[in-house]
């Protein structure tokens, strides 16, 4: 074997020979038991970051060491190929996003290989590709005609410069991300899929993951968001064009029942009707509801941005009291949330009760609590407790806690036909229109005649035509003749094809699915889907703890409802790995937008303490802001790209290093400096090794060994152990630090002549646990030793108990207290035996001087004590 270590020829070698041998086709082998591991997969925004590494490399080390422990393996790997990234790139490059993204593709899978992931590219799929959005539509329409799917008005953002509308994350301060033009609220209709029809199982099949982390499920369950209340109506008598608006009934749900006494006004959405009637004869209340228009409907901007509001002028009446109550309108009250209005009890909630001080407003103690005394001056915490408060100034309902209360209050509402008890659900159906070019299209035929017309299942899919150059002028499908004229299904008349795409969550919500299937042309999915489904080990972000995993554990649900699969939940375990870390800088753009650098276009500004402050663009000497350290991203340019380490190192250095740096749940942020070490680690692994060529088929006895060769075996057999079940727990750093300690141990006594038997084993194992962290160097290390040709047919390592059993033992001698030497005993001696050899040592001899020991104290396997 060569005596250097070099990771080019290395891994070239051992990825070739997993090609040829096709050693990660997925195929279920009967008798074995099968595994499937996956990542979340990547988008294709052109190159892989540290993270991206660490997150696939999670993944491959399970999977390689479920096959070297007898599974049938499946690990593939695919594209997230639709989405707005795309189009920002075509526009800045003036090219069709298919081209960028087909690029990309081309060569972030050349840096997967790379990495020697043991993925069945077999299986590959782009989200972009025809035959497999094809089924989006196709599922699309089975849901349309069951209900679950349905068309709607929506309220979006608008930007007027593009001609397009906005993700809620693309509105900055209230003006388009790109034009900074200031963004309008716009109704118009779309699509929705019926995702709060399944809320109830959603909600309970929680209970059925039980290798999810609890943190998971836990926002899971807040954003599906259970909670028994009350749904009642303010009356009124204001008209629209002599008729009541809403029937004379404005509409609220609490959960806080029990405080309606407290009421002092209450607060509509600036596009609930009563605003919008408001509105016309009052120049504040049209200028606030203006305002409203250009703010963030973000659930995270909306709990942090001040709560304003303005009062209509109008009055409703308060359903048990009679009195009167004045509606405002309020920046916190989003239409699209319950009844787009709310109760506004400023004493018992803590939101209320700063609007309240704010616009100075009634503040009514309704709730007490016993030992508390009230006031108006400051919030207090037990203002909103629930569990120790009774009614006060409430009338009939003094005295009563918050359940009696909400039975009495409800049963009254009830009894004047005002309200009642329900059960309401924070989760709000999926919508899923979008009016950009790059993404699914929806298909759907616009008639004159007809109306909105599905698309045959023949005709699927309608192909979304890949030579489009967006150019921030709204959607480019609207200029494209031969895609939007067409023929009606129904009548044959001249009719246009829907222009809108999908979310792409559409696409990551079932390809999970797609991978375990034959692929067949005519089908979904197949019989294999069943077969390798659900999901063994779910591998990604925690920033998809919510939508993504929600909406794929609907869609499967939908799946499963229309006799496509047979499994309830896709996911049976999931790992949230943590993400890695690097420093973020940006500037300001002239229109109000944000440009990002990435950290080797700047230098660093540092106090004097260290600490980073600011930065200077290298290429124009301008200021650059810091934003500290944040999770790698494309959009940030803080990633940092493996291929320039992998060239330098090797892939099996980078995996090493991040498999080594933190447990995988943990943030890790970025060093280079830790890269080093773990080349070095590789190195001194193969130069060990190189000594030993050969020893796989040299093995000798392990039954008649040295003291020193049973006390090296024994060490290599309790990291193993440790090892093994630091595996089972996914903590790979600890994984890496017991093959570092055997490493250790191997180079202090493994190259004596007496241990070359234990040696031959040690290294077995060594390799073997390395195997799935660093699968190049074990591969050739592996052949060129003899121990055989391809280690992933090896049975990975379990320690032995007859190699853990120790037949002596070394104790430290003490006189008096003082550290005098070691005595090696046999594990086996009882008492006497230890005290016959303690005073027989040398060095309790010399502190005796011919006398004898008062006495001797033996604590057991750790220490003698001679007292003289």
């Amino acid at each position: 074997m060569q005596q250097n270590y070099s990771p080019k020829d290395i891994e070239a070698s051992a990825q070739q020979h997993w090609d040829q041998q096709q050693t990660f086709r997925a195929v279920q082998e009967s008798g074995k038991p099968k595994y499937y591991c996956l990542s979340m997969f990547p988008y294709p925004s052109g190159k892989l970051h540290m993270g991206h590494v660490r997150n696939y490399t999670i993944g491959d080390v399970l999977t390689r060491w479920h096959k070297m422990r007898g599974y049938s393996v499946l690990q593939p790997m695919g594209w997230d190929a639709f989405g707005l990234p795309a189009e920002n790139a075509a526009i800045q490059n003036k090219v069709p996003p298919a081209k960028w993204t087909y690029d990309n593709i081309a060569y972030m899978k050349k840096q997967l290989q790379s990495l020697g992931l043991g993925i069945d590219w077999t299986r590959e799929i782009a989200t972009c590709q025809p035959d497999y959005y094809k089924w989006n539509q196709w599922l699309f329409l089975r849901m349309l005609e069951k209900g679950i799917a349905y068309k709607k008005t929506q309220v979006v953002n608008w930007d007027p410069v593009d001609q397009t509308v906005l993700a809620n994350e693309q509105v900055i301060d209230g003006r388009g991300w790109r034009t900074g033009a200031l963004v309008e609220k716009r109704e118009i209709p779309g699509y929705y899929f019926g995702i709060t029809q399944y809320a109830e199982e959603l909600l309970a099949d929680l209970d059925k993951l039980p290798g999810w982390p609890e943190r998971v499920k836990t926002m899971q369950a807040n954003w599906i968001g259970k909670s028994h209340g009350v749904r009642f109506a303010f009356p009124h008598d204001i008209r629209a064009q002599g008729v009541p608006i809403n029937e004379g009934k404005l509409w609220v749900y609490t959960t806080r029942a029990d405080t309606i006494m407290g009421v002092t006004f209450v607060a509509v959405a600036a596009e609930h009707p009563l605003a919008a009637h408001a509105a016309k004869s009052n120049k504040d209340v049209a200028a606030f509801v203006e305002k409203c228009k250009h703010t963030s409907v973000m659930e995270a901007d909306m709990a942090t941005m001040e709560k304003e509001g303005v009062d209509t002028g109008l009055k409703v009446t308060h359903p048990l009291t009679g009195e009167q109550v004045a509606v405002w309108v309020g920046n916190y009250v989003l239409m699209g949330y319950g009844e787009g209005a709310v109760m506004a009890v400023p004493a018992h909630d803590e939101r209320d009760f700063g609007f309240a001080k704010k616009y100075k407003l009634t503040i009514k103690q309704s709730i007490s609590v016993a030992g508390k005394a009230f006031s108006t001056d400051a919030w207090q915490e037990w203002y909103a407790d629930k569990e120790q408060g009774v009614c006060v100034n409430s009338g009939k309902y003094d005295g009563m806690n918050y359940q009696q209360a909400v039975d009495a209050i409800a049963a009254d509402l009830k009894a004047k036909d005002l309200g009642d008890k329900q059960v309401q659900w924070r989760l709000r159906d999926w919508g899923v229109s979008r009016q950009r070019y790059w993404g699914c299209p929806i298909p759907i035929i616009h008639c004159d005649t007809c109306g909105s017309v599905p698309v045959p299942d023949d005709q699927l899919p309608v192909v979304l035509p890949e030579d489009c150059v967006p150019d921030g002028s709204g959607n480019p499908l609207l200029k494209r003749a031969d895609f939007l004229n067409c023929t009606c299904p129904k009548c044959g008349k001249p009719a246009k094809r829907e222009t809108d795409t999908m979310d792409t969550f559409v696409d990551s919500s079932w390809y999970y699915a797609r991978y375990a299937s034959g692929f067949k042309k005519d089908a979904m999915v197949d019989s294999e889907t069943n077969q390798w489904m659900p999901v063994d080990q779910y591998i990604g972000g925690i920033e998809h703890a919510i939508l993504h995993l929600l909406y794929s554990r609907f869609w499967s649900k939908v799946m499963r409802d229309l006799k496509l699969v047979n499994y309830d939940e896709p996911f049976a375990n999931l790992l949230t790995q943590g993400m890695v870390l690097n420093h973020i800088y940006s500037r300001k753009t002239d229109k109000g937008g944000i440009r990002y650098f990435a950290p080797d276009e700047v230098e660093p500004i540092k106090d004097e303490t260290g600490h980073i402050t600011g930065a200077k663009c290298l290429s124009d000497g301008g200021a650059v802001d810091y934003q500290g350290i944040g999770t790698m991203s494309k959009s940030k340019l803080n990633g940092v790209d493996p291929q320039a380490l992998i060239e330098q190192y090797g892939a099996d250095t980078a995996r090493l290093f991040m498999m080594f740096a933190a447990p995988p749940e943990q943030t890790l942020e970025w060093a280079d400096s830790g890269v080093e070490g773990a080349h070095r680690f590789l190195k001194r692994l193969w130069a060990f090794a190189a000594e030993f060529d050969g020893i796989g088929k040299q093995v000798g006895d392990l039954a008649n060994l040295s003291n020193d060769a049973k006390t090296l075996r024994r060490e290599i057999h309790l990291a193993l152990r440790q090892a093994n079940y630091d595996l089972a727990r996914f903590q790979f750093n600890t994984v890496v630090s017991a093959a570092m300690k055997m490493l250790n141990a191997l180079e202090k006594s493994g190259k004596e002549a007496t241990n070359r038997t234990v040696v031959g084993e040690a290294l077995s194992i060594l390799l073997r646990l390395l195997s799935p962290i660093t699968p190049h160097i074990a591969h050739a290390l592996w052949k060129d030793l003899d121990y055989g040709d391809d280690i992933l047919t090896a049975q990975w390592p379990e320690p032995l108990e007859v190699a853990l059993v120790q037949d002596e033992i070394e104790l430290v001698i003490q006189v008096n207290g003082k550290l005098r030497g070691n005595l090696r005993v046999a594990a086996n001696a009882d008492k006497a035996a230890i005290e016959q050899l303690a005073l027989a040592h040398e060095a309790v001899q010399k502190q005796l001087a011919g006398g004898t020991a008062k006495k001797v104290i033996v604590v057991p396997g750790r220490l003698v004590n001679v007292v003289i």
